[in-house]
């Protein structure tokens, strides 16, 4: 499975590696992605999300509900 994140639907993006005498090789960027368990206690069972570190600080601050609610609106996460 590709590395998405679940939450915020950041995914890898394609840049350039620049050496020291500005030679660029194609290289690509991937998101820090963690696989992680979370209790939803409105569904009473345990939810598996594969997440970034910046979708980690949204469930901090959002709660786990709110923002799973938010990314299936969004598409970014199936049932």
């Amino acid at each position: 499975m590709a590395r998405i994140c679940e939450i915020t639907g950041k995914i890898a993006i394609k840049g350039h590696k620049v050496s020291h005498s500005n030679k660029k090789a194609k290289r690509w960027f991937s998101p820090n992605i963690q696989t992680k368990t979370f209790f939803v206690p409105e569904e009473d069972r345990e939810i598996t999300l594969k997440v970034s570190a910046a979708g980690l600080r949204t469930i901090s601050k959002n709660g786990v509900y709110d923002t799973i609610k938010k990314a299936r609106a969004k598409g970014f996460l199936h049932k």
